[in-house]
């Protein structure tokens, strides 16, 4: 009966979206679940060899993926007594389950807001003294260490997949400002991509070729000590040819007021962030010269890609 009862809650999670569940291998405009083993990761013998090894099944059961809009930009959704998903959690602690989700809004630089946001369950009890364990009850100073985005562009222009890069690696707390908000039923995390102006630009860039692009994206939690060997997938999302047009109206969110950095910067700066794309569009202008001083620092992991990838 329990199973049964998961199964409903989590179909109602599934369905409810403004975007489709699709078969990862189709590449389908809508939201799937990308193989694992897609994901390079840090393996057993990382610190001694630098060997990555394919990743092994996620820690989390995806369910849901959200693709909204808002007149401000879009935090705390789970907080909110509107939020579709925050519903369903309540409804089923009314009926005696206790789930817990994970969400991880990516909030999208734009002319008008977007959020597109990722929704996990734990598919059972956390072990005491694990690295999940840690990063839930860790302050936000040990989760901005800790938590890890890849990204893949599976399919789109060859200009967006240029300027990302075969797989981009982030700690995304040390390339872009991240808010945490966890209760006793979700832990939400609020990626500001408008907050590094190299990953502005980027996203800026592949904003316009969005529907036609299909994206991986996997979270994972950094493995820092050899007894943390070797790193295990969070979740994993893949989404293809987002449509701006269908994205859902959000509902005005409740707790933090945050500003965007693009509606703030001056035109001439974006046009001469778009400037450094110059490279990418006629490689042979920039052949001579050098172009290093524009990628961001490493951040130390000995993980971050050079050049743009790594602020993605």
């Amino acid at each position: 009966m329990a199973n049964k009862g998961e199964a409903e809650w989590i179909e109602r999670v599934r369905s409810e979206g403004a975007v489709p569940l699709v078969d990862a291998d189709t590449c389908q405009p809508g939201w799937a679940s990308p193989p694992a083993d897609k994901f390079m990761v840090r393996g057993p013998d990382y610190f001694s060899t630098k060997v990555k090894v394919p990743a092994a099944p996620c820690l989390l059961k995806p369910i849901g993926f959200d693709w909204i809009t808002s007149s401000t930009k879009i935090a705390d959704i789970l907080k909110h007594p509107n939020s579709r998903v925050r519903k369903i959690i309540e409804d089923e602690f009314l009926l005696g389950n206790k789930p817990f989700v994970w969400a991880f809004n990516l909030q999208v630089p734009s002319k008008e807001h977007y959020s597109a946001v990722a929704y996990f369950t734990t598919t059972g009890p956390i072990p005491e003294g694990s690295l999940m364990n840690q990063f839930l009850k860790g302050d936000d100073g040990f989760k901005n260490s800790r938590l890890k985005l890849i990204a893949n562009i599976v399919k789109g222009p060859w200009i967006v997949r240029k300027a990302v890069g075969e797989q981009a690696i982030c700690i995304i707390g040390r390339s872009l400002s991240c808010s945490y908000c966890i209760s006793d039923n979700f832990l939400e995390v609020d990626v500001d991509i408008g907050s590094s102006m190299v990953a502005s630009a980027i996203v800026h860039l592949a904003f316009g070729y969005i529907t036609t692009l299909t994206v991986d994206l996997a979270f994972l939690i950094e493995s820092q000590t050899e007894s943390e060997l070797p790193e295990q997938l969070l979740g994993a999302v893949r989404f293809s040819n987002l449509d701006p047009a269908v994205a859902r109206l959000a509902e005005q969110s409740t707790g933090r007021s945050l500003g965007t950095l693009q509606s703030s910067l001056p035109t001439r700066l974006w046009k001469s962030l778009g400037q450094g794309f110059s490279h990418i569009l006629h490689p042979g202008a920039q052949e001579n010269g050098s172009s290093s001083s524009s990628s961001p620092q490493a951040n130390g992991t000995g993980d971050n890609k050079v050049g743009s990838s790594e602020e993605i």
